[in-house]
This record gives C-alpha cells, structure tokens and sequence, in this order.
C-alpha cells in the first residue's frame, strides 16, 4: 500500500477519533450537567421535605406549649406558624409544577390532606384553651387524634423524602455512569488517536520512510561516485519508496550500461588503435617475412584468444602455404590447395561451424572446433588466407566483429600485393628474366660491394660457358637456345644452393660467385655444376637433345689477386678451358700445379 494511501487513512481515521472523542467529551458534559441538575433537584427536594417535617412539628410545638404554658408568644408563633404552612402550601404546589412522578405526587397530595386535617385539630385544640377549657384543649392536642394525624403527616413526609431521594440518587448515579462512560471513551478515543499518531511516525515515518531513505541515501552516494556495484535490497513494495527504489535500480543499470558502453568505446578505440599501428607497419615492410611477423604480433592482440593463421598464395594461385601463425592453431593444415577453402571459392569470410550447420573447409580437421577463414584479395584477387580458430567450442572467432576482419583483411591483402608487386619490380630490375637467375648488375653491385669489404674473406668466381650454343641455336631455333640457357641455369642454381649465388653475365655465360669457400671446395664445386650439365638429358619438344656441356673457368681472391681482377681472372680460365677441348673446369689460381686444377 502506497504511503500517501495509509497517511490519507491514518488522517482519516485520527479525524475520525478526534471527532468521536469531541463528541463524547460532549455527552460526558452533558452527563455531568445532568448530573448536577440531579443533585440540585435531589437537596431541593430533601429540603422542602425537611421544612415540611420541621414546619409541621413546630407547629404543633407552638401549640402545645400555648396550651401548657399560655404565654402569647407561642400563641403568635402558632399563628406565624399557620401562615408559614400556608406558605408550604405554595412549596406544595411548586412542587406539583415542577413535575414530579405520580407516586411522588400522589404522596404530596397526601400530605397535604394530612396538614389540613393537622391544622384543624390544632386550630379547634388552640381554640377550646382560648374558649377557657385547658384540660380539653390539652387533651386534644396530646390526645391519639392529634397523634395519629401527625404520625400521618410525618410519616407521608419521610415517604416523600425516601421517594425523592431514592429516585434523584438513581437519576445522580445514572448521571454519573454515563459522565463516567462517555469520559472514559473520550479517554479511548484520545489514547487510540495518539496511538496511531505514535505508530503513524514509528512505522510510516522512521521504518518505511526515514529508515529507507537513510539506506538509500548511503546508495545514492555511491551511485554519485560511480559505484555501480553497489547491490540494491530487493523492495518490492508498492508505496513511494518502492518506486524510489525502481528509480535508482534503473539509475544503478542505467551507469553499468554507461559503464559497458565506455568500456566497449575503449575497447574499440584500443583495437583501432592496435589495428592503426599494425597498418603502418604493415606499409614500413620490405619483406613478406616481416609482414608475417607483424601479422603475427598484432593480430592476437586485436582478437586475444583467437588462434590463426596467414597463408599466402604461390605464383600460379592453386595451393597456399602457412606464413605465420599465432596461439597455436591446431586445427588447419600447414599447406592446402586453394579449392580445399569455402572462404576462398566464396570470396568472403566463411564459418566452419558444426552448429550452425554449415559445411567445413577441407583443410579443417574434424574436431568441430569453429573456425574462420576469411579471403585476402587485391584488385579482385585472392593472394591469401587468414584463418582462425577457438582454443574450446565456445565459438568466439565466429563473433568477431565484421568491420575488424574486413579492415584487417584488406590492409594485409594490399601489403601482400604490394610486396608481391615490390619483388616482382626488384626480380625485374636484378634479376634475368629468361633464367630467373641474377643480372650482370646485380653482378657488378655484389662485386663492388666485395671489393668495398675490407675483409679478408675469401671470394671464389666460376665463369660458365655453354659449349657450341651458337651451332645449337642455329640447328634448333633462339626458342629451343632459350630452353637450354634456362635448362643449365636451373642446373647451376640447384647445385650452387646456399653456398653460392648464379648470376647470367650475357649471352650463353653464366657466373656463380661463392664466398668464404676454400679454393679446393670452389673448384670441386665448380667440376660438379660441370659434371651435373653434362650427365642430366635435356629434352626440346619430347626429343632428347644433347649431351649438352659447358665448359668452367674459377678464380679466387684475394690469395691470388684482388677482387676487381676476379673476372676477368675466371675469364681467362674459361678461354683456356675451351681452347683445351670444352667441357673441362681449370682454374686461374695456383698455376704452378696446373695439372691438378684441369678437370673434364
């Protein structure tokens, strides 16, 4: 119940009583004006019934005493007496008026007839001792004539009095008890009309207003400082503290929502913040190496949690191999044909997910862990894949957010493409583009940069020849010479390795330059790339053409002559080479045990 409803009643209802109490301290009045009206009424009348008595008796005191003594002063008091009975005839008829009950009335009448009868007697007695007879007159007044009438008169009298007062007792009585009555629920009525006003400030006051706003001022303040985890009592009463109470819990969900909002605006602002530097990285990168690592670094903290994966395309787009990973991803495989992904043939970020009912990527396992492939393209083509997985079910990577994954997916998409474009200029600037191998300037910069080197690191120069190119470019065609130049440099390349770098120096040369290699190592390496042309078929058009030869001359430096001389050194060795019969290796260094440096 509302506090307004039960003050409204408590008003009411103390209204209510206090009207009551006035009414009843009003009836008490009146009561008590009752009651004193019975008590008047009770003394007037046990006074006239006294003075009748007492008049009646001193009558006939007077009387007798004349009679006895003869003196005229009872003869005039019995003759005042006389006159005062007949005022007592006038208090018998005020009596009669004032209205008296008819067992009272009748009583008075009786009276009445009794002092008539009285008088008479007396006035005859009175009379005869006048007229000269004392003994009669004495006889008379003392005689039982005289006594029966005056027992008569007294006793009426003493009826009268008993009557009276009897009934003017009762009436005073009956006064008294309703005075008392009214009074007392005046008193009720009072004491109930402070009991209410006591519980209406105990319990409407103190327990369901004060004590609740002094709890929920304790709340509020908290709420002011933004303490929003501050629990509120459950209060579901229906009154203006509850809804006070409704208020401030809407406040309190109000600032948590704030709060999440702020905390989720924070968040965002991280992540933007995150995904902000990764882009400018990701622009500062001269290798896909680095962007693998910077993909790697960045991401787990865009979306903590989430393992993945980068995968990038090969040059002919149909598989993609892993680049770098993050958290462990266990559920992909590290190399896949680019037909095993839906989010590739889509074109658009596709969920593996059991429970949604979707089908799943090929290079998924079957653990039903969610994943997230989503597609890296540039100038609408796809160059890449970013994968992700959940450590458990709980489908995390599913739920991340839209605009994240496009953001990060095309800024990584256009650094790859941008590297890839980047390496593609670079090959074609350093590299040849008929052999894949190096250029003759890429040649001449890692020479100066070898004679710039003060070290003193040992370099070894081979100078390659293909053996009667000119005669097989003629017999064949330039297309089947550019199938050999490509064939023997693929064959160099391979055998060089790591230990080495091939470079086409023009034409049908090619030159491998090898540092801190041992001389003897240098020229067994070069006699093996000789060897591996020779012994490997070469096949144009599905005709086996061949055996093909190349011929190898090897210089070193800077134990037999500085590097600027290196070629022209490893050159002079090729010459020699090839005016000795072809396919042979012979190297420029150690002249003096030539015999030992000629192979082939």
């Amino acid at each position: 119940m509302r506090i307004t409803t039960i003050t409204n009643w408590a008003y009411g209802i103390t209204v209510v009583l206090t009207v009551l109490s006035a009414l009843a301290f009003i009836l008490s009045a009146r009561s008590a004006l009752q009651e004193r009206q019975a008590v008047e009424q009770h003394l007037l009348l046990n006074s006239m019934g006294e003075e009748l008595a007492l008049g009646a008796e001193e009558t006939t005191d007077e009387a007798r005493l004349y009679v006895m003594r003869g003196e005229q002063r009872h003869l005039d008091a019995f003759t005042i007496d006389d006159g005062e009975e007949r005022r007592r005839d006038t208090a018998v008829n005020a009596l009669r008026a004032v209205g008296i009950p008819d067992a009272e009335r009748q009583i008075i009448e009786q009276v009445a007839t009794d002092s008539d009868a009285l008088d008479t007697v007396e006035e005859a007695a009175v009379a005869t001792y006048r007229g000269g007879d004392q003994a009669g007159a004495r006889t008379a007044l003392f005689g039982p004539e005289h006594e029966r009438t005056q027992t008569a008169l007294l006793n009426d009298v003493n009826q009268f009095r008993a009557l009276a007062s009897a009934r003017t007792e009762a009436a005073m009585r009956n006064a008294q008890a309703r005075s008392d009555l009214w009074a007392n629920i005046a008193k009720t009525m009072l004491g109930l009309t402070a009991a209410i006003f006591i519980a209406v400030l105990y319990f409407i006051l103190r327990r369901r207003v004060a004590l609740p706003l002094i709890r929920m001022t304790g709340i509020v303040n908290r709420l002011a400082n933004q303490d929003y985890s501050v629990e509120l009592p459950t209060d579901r009463r229906g009154d203006e503290i509850g809804e006070m109470n409704d208020a401030i819990q809407i406040f309190r969900e109000n600032g948590l929502e704030r709060n999440r909002l702020d905390a989720e605006r924070k968040r965002d602002l991280q992540t933007k913040d995150v995904i902000l530097q990764m882009m400018h990285r990701l622009q500062a990168c001269y290798a896909q190496e680095e962007l693998a690592e910077v993909v790697a670094l960045f991401v787990p903290q865009i979306f903590p949690g989430i393992a993945g994966s980068l995968y990038t395309m090969n040059e002919s787009r149909t598989a993609l191999s892993e680049v770098s990973r993050w958290l462990d991803p266990v559920h992909s495989e590290r190399s896949f044909s680019a037909a095993s992904c839906w989010g590739l043939r889509r074109g658009r970020p596709h969920v593996s997910h059991v429970e949604d009912n979707d089908i799943s990527c090929q290079h998924l396992d079957e653990s039903g862990v969610p994943g997230l492939c989503v597609p890296l393209t540039a100038l609408g083509e796809a160059i890449g894949l970013l994968y992700f997985e959940d450590k458990t079910k709980d489908a995390t990577a599913v739920h991340a957010p839209q605009l994240y994954l496009e953001l990060i997916a095309e800024n990584i998409g256009l650094a790859i493409a941008n590297l890839q474009l980047r390496d593609k200029l670079v090959n074609l600037a350093i590299r040849d583009a008929l052999t894949g191998l190096f250029n003759r300037r890429s040649l001449d910069e890692a020479l100066n940069n070898l004679h710039r080197d003060q070290s003193a690191r040992t370099v070894v120069c081979m100078m390659i020849d293909i053996d009667h190119f000119k005669r097989f470019n003629d017999e064949f065609g330039h297309d089947a010479g550019d199938e050999v130049l490509r064939h023997v440099a693929q064959i160099v390349s391979d055998t060089v390795g790591g230990a080495g770098t091939a470079y086409r120096f023009g034409g049908e040369e090619l030159t491998v330059i090898a540092t801190d290699m041992a001389d003897g190592d240098g020229f067994d390496l070069a006699d093996k790339i000789r060897s591996s042309v020779f012994t490997t078929p070469f096949s144009y058009r599905g005709r086996i053409v061949g055996p093909l030869s190349i011929s190898v001359g090897i210089a070193s430096s800077p134990a037999s002559g500085p590097t600027t001389t290196l070629i022209n050194r490893a050159d002079g060795a090729l010459l020699k080479a090839k005016l000795t019969g072809r396919n042979k290796t012979v190297a420029a260094f150690a002249r003096e045990h030539e015999e030992e440096l000629k192979r082939g």
